[in-house]
């Protein structure tokens, strides 16, 4: 059975638009981050509690497609579903429609789990047996099935 996608849903405030009473294109990363925040929240793993742990997920590498622009009031939908959990790396892929349905913004956001110290390490044990249920399917039919883009190494 496929995971179900996590959905975050914002309202655009004010402070997040230009004088063009559009979103400012940085101010869509701040959203992404707030969902996937509540992403964590919801699987039960809040990220502060893995801070106070001494692990991190720095991103690595963040790619947004923009398809029409969010104004003052909107309310977005925000899907977050896990792309990849192997060894020190988490994959999200995200998706972003308005009120109507309409798609604002598409986005791939690639994240290093790292210690304090900045190092890389491996996702916990507990992490990645709370995630691996949550793995989307691979959109390459060429793909082993969700379960083999786990980190076999890791035993849940």
């Amino acid at each position: 059975m496929p995971a179900t996608p996590f959905v975050h849903v914002h309202r655009i405030t004010y402070a997040e638009c230009t004088l063009g009473n559009h979103v400012y294109h940085s101010r869509y990363l701040d959203i992404l981050e707030a969902a996937r925040g509540e992403y964590f929240r919801a699987l039960g793993h809040p990220l502060l509690a893995w801070q106070e742990r001494g692990v991190l997920f720095p991103i690595l590498r963040v790619t947004l497609d923009y398809h029409r622009q969010a104004r003052y009031d909107d309310t977005l939908a925000v899907t977050v579903e896990l792309t990849l959990a192997r060894g020190a790396r988490l994959n999200f892929s995200h998706r972003m429609h308005n009120q109507h349905g309409l798609p604002i913004l598409t986005a791939e956001s690639h994240h290093a789990c790292t210690g304090l110290n900045d190092k890389p390490r491996r996702l916990p044990a507990e992490l990645l047996a709370a995630l691996i249920p949550r793995l989307a399917p691979a959109p390459d039919a060429t793909l082993p099935d969700a379960v083999n883009r786990a980190d076999p190494a890791q035993k849940p």
